[in-house]
């Protein structure tokens, strides 16, 4: 129920109780007594699988729990019953996004070297970001402890593991790889969201600005943008030069980090 509708307001660590709670019901639900009696009709995976649906059309400000309850029939106040509110929904909702990466399990078997296995991550998780746009907005820095983002935790460490790298570094190059992807697979999303949202491509938007170079753009102060100019080095569109620049980061990354392998803490 909402908090503060009844009784006494929730602590932090109940709060973060229920929440944990939630995001790994399916364990509980498996290492608990067999479910009896008739099922009910609305579950938390239904709730949230709504909420995704609603987010991906219309963006995380409009998933609210009155929306959501809309979408399945429902009052509003028995979503409450479920999912405490809109902060344990979100949670929720991303974690379930991230276990759509399927990532492979430990002991499952894996295709292609380390660098492989990183690109899968990479497309994967920038797969889950075009589905879910709304993803960009949420925090990378405290994260939902749910089994889809634990998930990609333990296969990128499972990869840089293989490399030999003391554990300090193991976990700065997975969390190096993790940061190039998720921001990227962030920015793409948000280049999406806003083409459809406005009906413009970026490059009609670059276009329709295009009386800034010839105005205002002084080449004495920005001689090395002027060279690049000269050169061709803008000449790529900009969802071109966004790939590009992706996927030259990341190999570039990736061989800092096998090099890394060679030296010693």
């Amino acid at each position: 129920m909402p908090a503060g509708s009844c009784g006494e307001e929730p602590t932090v660590d109940d709060q973060i109780d229920r929440t944990l709670r939630l995001l790994w019901r399916d364990r509980e639900v498996r290492a608990g007594e067999p479910a009896r009696g008739r099922r009910p009709t609305l579950t938390v995976a239904r709730i949230v699988a709504a909420a995704i649906a609603v987010a991906d059309a219309d963006g995380l400000a409009a998933t609210s729990m009155h929306r959501v309850a809309k979408e399945l029939g429902a009052g509003t106040m028995t979503l409450y019953t479920y999912v405490p509110g809109k902060t344990e929904l979100v949670d929720l909702m991303v974690d379930d996004a991230l276990v759509e990466r399927r990532l492979p399990k430990p002991g499952e078997p894996r295709l292609g070297d380390w660098r492989a296995q990183v690109k899968l991550y990479s497309d994967r998780t920038r797969e889950v970001h075009r589905r879910h746009p709304w993803l960009r907005e949420m925090s990378r820095v405290r994260p939902a402890l749910g089994p889809g983002q634990l998930a990609g935790q333990e296969y990128l460490l499972s990869i840089v593991d293989c490399l030999g790298l003391p554990p300090r570094l193991a976990v700065a190059a997975a969390n190096s790889i993790a940061t190039h992807v998720d921001a990227n697979a962030a920015l793409e999303a948000e280049s999406a969201h806003l083409e459809r949202s406005t009906g413009q491509s970026n490059d009609a938007w670059w276009d329709q600005r295009s009386s800034f170079w010839g105005k205002y753009f002084d080449i004495e102060a920005h001689p090395a943008m002027n060279r690049t100019w000269l050169g061709g080095g803008f000449d790529q569109s900009a969802g071109e030069q966004a790939a590009e620049a992706y996927e030259f980061g990341l190999d570039r990354l990736l061989d800092g980090i096998e090099r890394g392998r060679y030296f010693e803490d």
